[in-house]
């Protein structure tokens, strides 16, 4: 086995490095893929054969494997299809010629392959097909823990539940108690995983609290449950957690301005967007809207084409909400747009792009929605709060950054480090407290 530390001497690699296995029976080739990858953060081994490739994965966790198609005693579409069923986690790319294409589909067929590359190789693409698989991988990771962390918790909520059986009345009191506490932890908690994809900076911050609050606004004014509402809300929150996998000049380029391999490549973030969330039962409902809210009510979107009501009620929402606040940062035409402009674009699709129900019921809120604050909402100066005084709004820096939810109680403590921030950032939080009775 010839374990590739970079040229040169060996170096301890950190744990969190990602490992990325080469698998060529020709050493030259393997020694141009390290020259390729030698300036990248990864912890390369290569293997001269499939079976030593295997022996390798038998003890090492590896993230990505790269193999020959053609390779003596067991072909790399062999090799793939028992890395597959021995070890599924691990992304799986053939390395292949012209002359091999059918081989190639054999190959994706039976290994389930994430991409194929052609020999010759150009540097620049095999780099971003290694991080574009890197990516996934670190995606279907933290899928997976999200996914245990929700039974975990689970399993301690259904815990409580038998402990409290005995008292049927106080039982029922409390878990009435318990749901409501439950709803407002799991909506910050998604405010604060919201935070860590604004912390990307550039037009993202900021941006999917906004559009959450707006669609949850419009899912109230057409009448539509508590429940349903939540979920619209939920899914402004996260809609672009598929772009996380994006390189920033994607993110960041206007979309009537990318390329049409660009577009392809960048439409797949809401397809991406369901994926990340499909294993957490509360979030598939969601991760259905994010899935659908690019697609056009006349079936002109994308991913699927999808028409009229065959779009959930969610994701016509959704689309009105997003496209709305794109307008205004400048991600979605070429220039940002003013407030009033914007509005009038979402009108003057009415009946194509979007729902006319939906325009609607969006033409009241932003009618309605002025910049003073609410009747019940004050805003407020950090040296005019009091403990005992309680959050209108979502406390959160300029970059979009979630301090502190909506509906918390204030104390001296919280104050305190209120003020503190302030004077670290140099700059006033907004900050809105309930008005009192």
């Amino acid at each position: 086995m010839n374990l590739d530390k970079r040229e040169g001497a060996a170096v301890e690699v950190p744990a969190a490095t990602p490992k990325v296995l080469f698998v060529d029976d020709e050493a030259n080739i393997l020694s141009a893929i390290r020259r390729v990858f030698r300036t990248c953060h990864y912890d390369i081994a290569t293997a001269g054969s499939g079976a030593e490739a295997l022996a390798y994965l038998g003890s090492h966790p590896v993230d990505v494997i790269v193999s020959d198609m053609r390779m003596p005693e067991q072909s790399g579409a062999e090799l793939l299809g028992i890395v597959k069923e021995r070890w599924p986690e691990t992304m799986r790319i053939i390395l292949t010629g012209y002359a091999d294409v059918n081989d190639t589909i054999s190959a994706i067929n039976r290994g389930e392959i994430y991409r194929y590359m052609l020999k010759p190789w150009k540097d620049d693409e095999f780099l971003a097909v290694i991080r574009d698989a890197v990516g996934v991988k670190a995606l279907k990771d933290e899928r997976t823990r999200l996914e245990q962390l929700v039974r975990k918790q689970n399993r301690e909520l259904e815990q409580k539940v038998k402990e409290r059986t005995a008292d049927l009345q106080k039982a029922m009191t409390m878990l009435s108690s318990a749901h409501d506490s439950l709803k407002k932890s799991f909506v910050t908690s998604i405010k604060m995983f919201t935070s860590l994809i604004e912390m990307r900076g550039g037009t993202m911050a900021g941006h999917s609290r906004r559009v959450g609050d707006l669609a949850k606004q419009i899912a109230k004014a057409m009448g539509v449950s508590d429940m349903e509402a939540q979920e619209v809300m939920v899914a402004g929150l996260l809609h672009d957690i598929g772009k996380l996998v994006l390189p920033d000049r994607l993110v960041e380029t206007p979309y009537v301005q990318l390329t049409p391999a660009d577009r392809i490549e960048f439409e797949k973030h809401a397809m991406n967007g369901q994926a990340a969330l499909m294993a957490v039962e509360q979030l598939q409902r969601p991760g259905t809207i994010i899935r659908q809210h690019h697609e056009r009510y006349d079936g002109k979107g994308y991913p699927d084409g999808l028409a009229l009501e065959q779009i959930t009620l969610g994701a016509r929402i959704l689309a009105v909400a997003n496209d709305f606040d794109a307008l205004q940062i400048g991600t979605l035409e070429e220039h940002p747009q003013q407030r009033e402009d914007a509005i009038r674009n979402i009108v003057n699709q009415s009946g194509k792009r979007y729902d006319p129900k939906v325009v609607d019921a969006f033409r009241q809120i932003v009618g309605s929605t002025e910049a003073a604050p609410p009747a019940d909402e004050i805003a407020m100066k950090s040296n005019e709060l009091k403990p005992g005084m309680i959050l209108a709004r979502d406390l959160s820096t300029k970059d979009g950054m979630l301090l502190l939810a909506k509906d918390y109680a204030l104390d001296e403590r919280l104050i305190e480090q209120i003020f503190s921030f302030e004077r670290s950032a140099r700059a006033p939080l907004p900050i809105y407290i309930y008005k009192s009775e």
